[in-house]
C-alpha cells in the first residue's frame, strides 16, 4: 500500500508519543467491562486478566478496531473516501454498548484535537469536514489509522502500535480494579507483546468493508452491565 508523498519525513519517536499511556484521550477513564469482570469475581488474577486481553484481542480489537487502521491505509491512497467513512460509521453502530459507543468515540475526539494540536501540519482534510458533517464519527481507530498514514508509519506498525494502546490501557485498569502491582504489569505487557503480532498475523488479510466481526458476547454483556453496577470507579 503507497504512503503519502511530498511530506516530512517523521522520526519513529513522533509515533511513540501517540502510544504513551499518558496521552490525554481519555483511555485512563474507561475500563470497557472490564471492571464489570472484577467485581463479578471473574476477573481476580493476572492470569485472568491476560485471558481477557486475549480475548479482545483475537475477538474484538484486531477483527474490528484494527481494520479501521487498515481501511485508511487502503482507501486514502485512491481517496476513496466514502469507504473509509463506511467502515467508521459501521463499526461505530454495531459496538453492542451505548457506554462503549460513547467512550470510543470520545477518545476518538480528543486524539483528533491533541493530534491537530502537536501536528498542524499535517493534511486533516477531508477528514475533519467528513466528521463535521456527520459522514463519519470519528472514533479512536479511524482517528488513529488517520494520523499514523500521514506520519508515514508503516501498516503493520500502526496497527500493531493501536493494538498495544488497548492492551496497555487494559492492563492499567487492571492495576488500579486488581491486587496487581507495577512489576507484574510491566511483566503481563511483555508477555502480550508476541500475541499481538499473532492476532494482527491473523486478521491481517481481512477486508475492512467485508470482513469485519466481533466474537464477545460476555464481554459486550459486561459492558451493558457496567452502568448499573453498584459503585463505579471507572466512567460509565
Amino acid at each position: 500500500m503507497k504512503q503519502p508523498s511530498g511530506e516530512p519525513a517523521y522520526s519513529w519517536l513522533t509515533y511513540v508519543q501517540l502510544l504513551d499511556s499518558a496521552l490525554p484521550i481519555g483511555g485512563f477513564s474507561h475500563s470497557f467491562g472490564l471492571e464489570t469482570f472484577v467485581q463479578m469475581g471473574a476477573v481476580q488474577k493476572p492470569e485472568q486478566l491476560r485471558q481477557y486481553i486475549e480475548t479482545m484481542l483475537f475477538h474484538s480489537w484486531t477483527p474490528v478496531d484494527a481494520l479501521a487502521v487498515k481501511a485508511v491505509y487502503q482507501y486514502a491512497p485512491d481517496e476513496d473516501w466514502e469507504s473509509l467513512w463506511l467502515v467508521d460509521r459501521m463499526q461505530h453502530v454495531q459496538r453492542a454498548a451505548a457506554e462503549t459507543r460513547d467512550g470510543v468515540l470520545k477518545m476518538g475526539r480528543r486524539l483528533n484535537q491533541l493530534a491537530r494540536s502537536i501536528h498542524p501540519e499535517l493534511p486533516w482534510e477531508p477528514l475533519q469536514t467528513a466528521v463535521r458533517e456527520q459522514r463519519c464519527f470519528g472514533t479512536h481507530p479511524l482517528i488513529h489509522g488517520w494520523i499514523s498514514y500521514h506520519l508515514q508509519v508503516p501498516l503493520a506498525m500502526a496497527v500493531e502500535g493501536y493494538l498495544y494502546t488497548c492492551t496497555m490501557t487494559c492492563i492499567n485498569s487492571g492495576l488500579r480494579l486488581m491486587s496487581i502491582g507495577q512489576t507484574e504489569g510491566q511483566r503481563l505487557l511483555a508477555q502480550l507483546l508476541p500475541v499481538i503480532a499473532m492476532a494482527w498475523n491473523e486478521a491481517g488479510h481481512l477486508d475492512p468493508l467485508e470482513d469485519g466481526f466481533a466474537n464477545a458476547p460476555s464481554a459486550e454483556i459486561a459492558m451493558m452491565r457496567h452502568e448499573a453496577l453498584y459503585s463505579r470507579l471507572f466512567m460509565s
